[in-house]
């Protein structure tokens, strides 16, 4: 059986230092991460343990534009400068070639695996290898799935040498959930659940955001997927940005407080 946990949500800014600096002014730890050469991108990093966020900007739209094989970055280009906001995550296995087949055995496209890797800001690489997923019938972009070049214990380990990991000011911070808000609630938590095998939960309304939701769970950060049953929050970035995530739920924060960052929010209890 492969294993999977939530690694990371990809949040596209314009500016990722400027996204790490509120972040830090937040009272949330982020660093600067570095460039991906071959991409044209940039980003800065906000950990929590080792699931983070990556705040992902275009710094050679260019060469971006020219990207054939890494559908975020192709889908960088097609919202970025004019829309910045949450994006899509990324699911983290050790075993990526097998995890590849497994989900081409399901039906799906998969592209990949094919090598990444980041140059750090101190002239050190870092490597990884990807894969996407294509569902033809879904507006909801579905997560890529990545292996790192080192165990969980080593990554953990090196990005608390190096100051990456730390300590929050605001609290003793955990990632909690991703919310997305969907249209077709039975479908997208059924097709999720059976490409990486999640247990689901029961359907339940949330009267805050005025939606009908159910949560898949995962290792690292719950999903929650929200339909809209009236005007609220959800119907809302449904209406301005169709299917996407569009909230983070972060625990164990000293003082309560949402962030509204960059078409994003981040909620802290």
């Amino acid at each position: 059986m492969v294993e999977f946990a939530f690694d990371h949500l990809v949040h596209f800014v314009n500016d990722p230092k400027r996204a790490a600096q509120l972040m830090r002014e937040s009272g949330l730890h982020a660093v600067e991460g570095g460039r991906h050469t071959q991409w044209g991108s940039y980003n800065s990093l906000c950990y929590f343990d080792l699931s983070y966020i990556e705040f992902l900007g275009l710094d050679n739209p260019g060469l971006a534009k020219q990207v054939a094989d890494n559908d975020l970055i192709r889908q960088a280009t097609r919202e970025l400068p004019a829309r910045e906001g949450l994006a899509r995550i990324a699911i983290r296995t050790g075993n990526i070639d097998e995890a590849a087949e497994r989900i081409r055995v399901l039906g799906f496209r998969v592209t990949g695996p094919f090598p990444g890797s980041r140059t750090r800001d101190d002239g050190t690489v870092i490597n990884w290898s990807m894969f996407f997923i294509r569902d033809e019938g879904s507006e909801l972009p579905l997560p890529f799935v990545i292996q790192w070049g080192q165990s969980d214990q080593e990554r953990r380990k090196d990005l608390e040498q190096r100051g990456v990991i730390r300590a929050h000011r605001l609290g003793q911070i955990s990632l909690n959930q991703v919310a997305f808000a969907v249209r077709d609630l039975e479908r997208t938590v059924q097709t999720w659940g059976r490409l990486f095998e999640l247990e689901q939960g029961e359907a339940f309304f949330d009267p805050t955001m005025n939606a009908e939701c159910r949560i898949l769970k995962l290792r690292g950060g719950d999903l929650l997927f929200c339909r809209p049953v009236g005007e609220g929050v959800v119907s809302q970035v449904l209406h301005a940005a169709g299917e996407r995530p569009f909230l983070v739920q972060l625990t164990g924060a000293a003082n309560s407080q949402t962030l509204n960052l960059f078409g994003g929010m981040y909620q802290c209890t």
